[in-house]
């Protein structure tokens, strides 16, 4: 069917129309289009190539191509792997919880009426703006081997232990400090997040409930926690991939010791690539790593989509 002139210049009006706001942000979206390029794009594809070959650093033009071996030997050869694997889903199961639990209960004690909210809130987001480097010292002095402050207070104040227990050299006893050092330092932004949500939900709903003769308990339940759902789903995205990003209180506190046996993803991708210089597997550790946090992600996103407020 042909279409008459009127309705061409009908057509292509329209689309001119269209294109204007197209055409002014443009110019705002073509710098950071190309910075994505340069530091997002081009690493990852280079990363994608660099983990099909046996990589040499020196001599990239004499690296051996070894295809999906890389792969093959994450997932079905390096029981390594799957420690470093187990020990970051172990963090993310206990600090992600830890951190919004606590967060939200300090949040909840700071919206109310109290004196020295201000002083409180600074002291709980301290932490936050702490160094990652100075905090981890801290921990493994408070963590340390024989009568280190820990241990004292455990064996001769509480009088919980017979003797000291060296924290940082057994596997599952250097998971408590780690996994206690990314709750404390991730509570105060738990906190500061929650405490906006909290601030946006109508007092009128509080009253409305207290009028019904609802608890304390109750008003909490039917009323903050539904409205806190979007803040819930979007605090608890963030802090996962937060989670499978730890490295440096790993590295600081145990370096992935004893024998690779508190290794994490980043941290036993670190020491492949810097350590061993085998960067075509360390990159490979790397993307695999990120294809998990996508696909967890985007699984949370859909379980929590129906949890909006309208």
């Amino acid at each position: 069917m042909l279409v008459s002139r009127a309705e061409a210049r009908a057509q292509a009006h329209t689309l001119k129309r269209r294109a204007r706001p197209l055409a002014a942000a443009l110019p705002f979206m073509i710098p950071g289009f190309i910075l994505v390029v340069i530091f997002v794009l081009y690493p990852l594809a280079r990363g994608v190539q660099m983990s099909l070959y046996n990589w040499n650093l020196m001599a990239p033009e004499q690296s051996e191509f070894v295809g999906a071996k890389n792969f093959q030997r994450a997932l079905f050869g390096d029981p390594t792997f799957w420690v470093a694997v187990r020990n970051t889903l172990l963090y993310a199961v206990v600090t992600v919880p830890g951190q919004m639990v606590l967060g939200l209960g300090a949040a909840m004690l700071l919206n109310a009426q109290i004196r020295g909210r201000a002083f409180f809130r600074g002291l709980f987001y301290l932490p936050v703006v702490t160094s990652w480097l100075v905090v981890s010292y801290l921990f493994a002095y408070l963590f340390s081997d024989g009568m280190g402050p820990v241990n004292f207070v455990l064996v001769e104040v509480l009088r919980l232990l017979p003797e000291p227990i060296d924290w940082l050299r057994s596997t599952w006893t250097a998971q408590v400090p780690i996994n206690l050092l990314g709750i404390w330092k991730g509570v105060g932004w738990n906190m500061v997040i929650f405490l906006a949500a909290l601030q946006y939900i109508p007092s009128e709903l509080y009253e409305a409930a207290e009028t019904d003769g609802a608890t304390n308990w109750q008003r909490f339940r039917y009323v903050t926690l539904p409205l806190l759902r979007p803040t819930v789903g979007f605090v608890s995205v963030v802090l996962l991939i937060g989670a499978f990003n730890v490295f440096l209180s790993v590295y600081l506190l145990t370096a992935g010791g004893p024998q690779e046996s508190t290794e994490v993803l980043l941290s036993y991708m670190y020491t492949q690539a810097f350590k061993y210089l085998d960067f075509g597997y360390g990159i490979t550790i790397g993307l695999l790593m990120g294809l998990a946090v996508v696909f967890i992600s985007f699984t949370q996103r859909r379980f929590l989509r129906g949890s909006s407020v309208a």
